[in-house]
């Protein structure tokens, strides 16, 4: 099997011209890379012609600092090595770009806010794979569809210009960034010029997820019952069929800022709501009295309104399970993650983010 990540190194000005890279021998031998004639250096968008140098007795490839800042690399990191011999082409990467909402330059710290730690991890993951990764946001893109300013991590977060990339993986958090002139433009322009695959490729909030998942036979059948949350009229019509409902706000993550309605003892209906702080409980003499303290938070918040579901417990607390899954490119469903959440007897647990135990699992049917 031929190996495929290299170890590559920046070396000082001087040493080496940025139209010239070296190269361990064995690298050349074992792919077939002709020595000292012009190939195609290919790292996302970016494109140059280089000659390779073998070294003997070396492992890794070592480039200008010239050439290095060009493809936006700014220390060393392993890549994934392939030689095209048809196109002459040496591609290196993937080079990935995340396209994110915002950033906070004036913390360096954590430029991104509650996500930098999720985005460091990218980092790590991306390097054991041999790929490489940035981060960017709407305001970093130009007018160019062959680069954008980028974070990249190198001892520390630094934003530089980096060529766009293979692979976008599209994290906006609203249609309105999405629909950005700018942001639409880049997608259309990098995956005509330089056939870049855009994951994620249109922002999908619940009451989408739910209205496309519905339409299959095959999955409908599992869904609890759900709707956008419009008016009274909705809310108890649900309740009357439920014991209990949840309010999701339908752009909303991690659990926060779900509401559970169900009748209370006695008389009169309960809200839970869930908070920063735990889960805040308030009484109701009725559905409407609930409705209008609601209505108040749908003039700023959409809700899906969705059949609340009777969990199993172990020791009078509600467990569920859940799996990641991902498609491969055979079509065969591939079981990622096992997941099961644990709640409270006072609380409620909606969100993978939130369980406590996990374990990697085998393939699962199609």
């Amino acid at each position: 099997m031929l190996k495929s990540k290299v170890a590559v190194q920046v070396i000082g000005p001087g040493m080496l011209t940025d139209d010239t890279l070296m190269l361990g021998e064995s690298w050349l031998k074992q792919w077939k890379i002709p020595e000292g004639q012009p190939v195609v250096l290919t790292f996302g968008a970016f494109r140059q012609h280089v000659k390779v140098i073998a070294v003997a007795k070396y492992d890794g490839m070592r480039i200008s600092q010239g050439l290095a800042k060009k493809m936006g690399i700014l220390g060393n990191t392993p890549l994934r090595l392939q030689y095209k011999p048809g196109s002459s082409s040496l591609l290196l990467g993937p080079l990935i770009g995340v396209l994110i909402s915002r950033d906070y330059p004036g913390a360096p710290d954590k430029p991104f806010g509650s996500i930098t730690m999720f985005c460091r991890e990218l980092v790590d993951g991306c390097a054991t794979q041999g790929g490489y990764v940035y981060f960017f946001t709407p305001n970093h893109i130009g007018s160019s569809a062959d680069s954008v300013e980028g974070w990249v991590y190198a001892d520390g977060w630094r934003r530089t210009a980096v060529p766009a990339p293979d692979i976008v993986n599209n994290r906006l958090t609203s249609r309105k960034l999405e629909n950005k002139a700018n942001v639409q433009h880049f997608l259309k322009e990098i995956k005509q010029k330089h056939g870049t695959t855009v994951f994620n490729e249109k922002f999908l909030d619940k009451t989408e997820v739910f209205d496309a998942l519905k339409k299959d036979a095959s999955v409908s059948r599992y869904l609890p019952e759900s709707h956008l949350l419009r008016n009274y009229t909705t809310l108890k019509s649900m309740s009357s069929r439920y014991d209990n409902v949840f309010l999701k706000p339908v752009r909303g993550s991690l659990g926060k800022g779900i509401i559970r309605v169900s009748r209370a003892e006695g008389s009169g209906y309960q809200a839970l709501f869930a908070t920063t702080a735990g889960s805040r409980r308030q009484q109701f003499p009725s559905l409407l009295k609930l409705y209008a303290t609601i209505s108040t938070k749908m003039k700023t918040v959409r809700y899906q309104i969705q059949q609340g579901l009777q969990l199993i417990e172990i020791q009078k607390r509600p467990v569920d399970f859940r799996a990641l899954v991902r498609k491969k490119q055979s079509r065969q469903m591939v079981h990622y993650v096992y997941r099961r959440s644990n709640g409270r007897q006072s609380a409620f647990r909606l969100k993978f983010g939130a369980g406590r135990y996990a374990q990697q699992s085998g393939r699962s049917r199609r």
